[in-house]
């Protein structure tokens, strides 16, 4: 039995960690379009639309928003922005996309799970009212939340 308890997210970040959600289901969708032969060309087509749609405005928003309340020096905060332009440049290169969009969907799991475990438990314990206040002022549900067409992962 896994005693492990459930995350208690303020309700500022909730929207931040739904839009993680679907950085999981990205992931999971890439791992189904590998095991099931899907071209890498219609892959990368999906990762492409993913990065323009969610994962861009995503990133802005935090390095806008809730990064500067640990503040740029922080080591948490150095680490989740190496991991994005990390991911960014996995998401961008046309060298070797079969390669790049198998660690991408490793490593963007693993980033997802970093801040929503420990990244956004810190920003949570120090964030003052007032931070959290603004941060739920500010609208995140970003995306444009059209469905992707090419459902590439219902086909196995």
């Amino acid at each position: 039995m896994d005693d492990k308890k459930p995350l208690k997210r303020h309700e500022a970040l909730k929207p931040l960690s739904r839009q993680h959600h679907f950085g999981l289901l990205f992931s999971w969708k890439l791992r189904k379009g590998f095991a099931g032969n899907i071209s890498v060309n219609r892959l990368k087509a999906y990762a492409d639309w993913f990065f323009v749609h969610e994962i861009e405005p995503h990133f802005k928003l935090e390095e806008d928003h809730i990064f500067p309340i640990l503040g740029v020096r922080d080591a948490l905060i150095v680490r989740a922005l190496k991991e994005h332009r990390r991911i960014e440049r996995l998401f961008h290169d046309q060298d070797n996309p079969k390669n790049s969009l198998s660690l991408l969907e490793e490593e963007l799991e693993a980033h997802i799970r970093f801040e929503e475990r420990v990244l956004f438990a810190e920003i949570q314990k120090v964030a003052t009212q007032q931070e959290l206040k603004k941060i739920e002022e500010i609208h995140f549900e970003i995306g444009s939340k059209e469905e992707y067409m090419d459902t590439f992962w219902e086909k196995n």
